[in-house]
């Protein structure tokens, strides 16, 4: 038997189809239903999962005609800012939970020297986290500190934020030298 035979076929045991709601809320009945042993369990799963998404549907038309559309409310994903400075502080922390993040750290040294991005508080935690830095990490960002050093007196402090981030330029070059 098919589905859509099967539906026809309790569509016409059944006297009339109720929702819940409205059996619910006093407006309807409930059905009688007769030779219901006649249906499978598969049908009658079949056939409950297709009211269900026919209620559902005409549900949404009622609160489109009514102006109010549901909008689906979507998680607030976190920043990458927002991680960075969480796996920064875990690790300042010395959790046992904190494990080595590629992603986090490449944040963290692309971003240190923006003063709007990363507070002095986070600033100093990276300072320490900077100090176990190894290998080729430590070797670029050594590298891209001192090139920053250079633009910047070259340019001779011509952007308001240079005498904070000079600061943060020398205080990494201490760090990691």
């Amino acid at each position: 038997m098919e589905f859509s035979e099967a539906i026809l076929r309790y569509l016409t045991i059944c006297s009339y189809i109720r929702t819940e709601k409205d059996i619910e809320e006093g407006r309807m009945e409930v059905p009688v239903k007769q030779e219901e042993e006649e249906l499978t369990a598969e049908e009658k799963r079949k056939i409950e999962r297709k009211l269900k998404k026919e209620r559902k549907k005409k549900e949404k038309q009622l609160l489109n005609e009514a102006g109010a559309l549901v909008e689906k409310v979507k998680p607030q994903q976190s920043s990458a800012k927002d991680l960075a400075l969480k796996y920064l502080m875990r690790w300042s922390k010395k959790h046992k939970d904190w494990r080595f993040q590629k992603t986090r750290q490449t944040w963290l040294l692309k971003h240190m020297y923006d003063c709007d991005k990363m507070s002095d508080k986070h600033f100093t935690a990276l300072l320490n986290y900077l100090d176990g830095l190894k290998g080729n990490a430590r070797e670029v960002t050594i590298q891209k500190a001192e090139a920053l050093m250079e633009d910047l007196e070259t340019t001779d402090g011509s952007t308001e934020d240079s005498p904070a981030k000079i600061e943060r330029i020398r205080q990494v070059l201490q760090i990691l030298s």
